[in-house]
């Protein structure tokens, strides 16, 4: 009889035992998570970019990219250099700011090695007016600010010169500055100033050169309020997303590709810019 109720006591605790083992820890259960993954791995995605229009766009894909199980992290800056620093050190993934040229300049001037991923839209560079009201009317010595980045620079003086106000060198290019100006009729003088500036500045010189992101942050509507711009089909200065050289085929980074190119984002950019920035997809 002892033999039995020790064998049965023995039995007892081996199924004990066993229903223990395929119950999970209470830890286990507090890091279990319902929220979908990227490649069976959660991800959050780092980009840099600035505030209008660029952030404003990818808000819109917050929410498609996190039902990939990818966060998407949207980190505002105020100029030109930091996000391309940010993305050099790998402290950002990605930025969405800035045009081709501009990213091949500041490589060649920086050492850094960015490379674009996406063409997504173009942003008009338009003449705003200051003191003088028309181009027509610009008078003898006026003053003219204009970005004083490479390449914005040198976009800033072709928009000029397509207006008729200057004549550039024949060999002048993309990065061409006042010093490329081979004919200027009415002695117009430059005052050359951060990109992020002349809205601010505006109503201190005759007329201003103004990159489109920062007019619309300024409060200024590229359709409506500019003087002159840039013909948007022609343009040779499509905004990217850029990334570290080595990262272009990052799952997340394809995914977040492949959310700016939609049907909804393209209506969303036209809708809520209305010409002043125009989808390349």
């Amino acid at each position: 009889m002892k033999k039995i109720l020790a064998l049965l006591l023995a039995l007892t605790m081996a199924l004990g035992l066993a229903a223990c083992g395929t119950t999970p820890a209470p830890a286990e259960e507090e890091g279990k998570t319902d929220e979908p993954t990227n490649n069976g791995e959660a991800v959050t995605l780092r980009v840099g970019a600035s505030p209008t229009p660029h952030a404003e766009i990818l808000q819109q894909v917050v929410e498609p990219l996190k039902e990939q199980g990818i966060t998407l992290e949207i980190v505002e800056y105020g100029d030109y250099v930091v996000p391309n620093t940010a993305v050099e050190e790998g402290e950002d993934d990605a930025n969405y700011f800035q045009h081709t040229p501009y990213m091949e300049s500041h490589n060649a001037k920086h050492g850094t090695h960015l490379v674009a991923v996406a063409e997504l839209h173009n942003e008009p560079m338009g003449i705003y007016a200051g003191k003088c009201t028309s181009l027509d009317e610009l008078a003898d010595g006026a003053t003219i600010a204009i970005p004083n980045d490479p390449t914005n620079e040198g976009r800033a003086l072709l928009l000029l010169e397509a207006q008729g106000l200057i004549t550039l060198k024949e060999e002048a290019g993309l990065e061409c500055t006042p010093n490329d100006i081979a004919e200027n009729p009415k002695n117009l003088k430059f005052s050359e100033m951060e990109a992020a500036m002349l809205p601010q500045t505006v109503e201190e010189v005759d007329l201003s050169v103004i990159n489109s992101n920062y007019a619309l942050e300024g409060g200024f509507d590229p359709t409506k309020d500019a003087l002159a711009t840039e013909t948007a089909d022609t343009t040779p200065y499509p905004n990217i997303l850029c990334v570290k050289e080595g990262n272009e085929n990052n799952e997340a980074i394809k995914a977040l590709v492949a959310a700016l190119k939609t049907d909804e984002v393209r209506s969303f950019i036209e809708e809520t810019y209305k010409g002043a920035v125009v989808p390349l997809f």
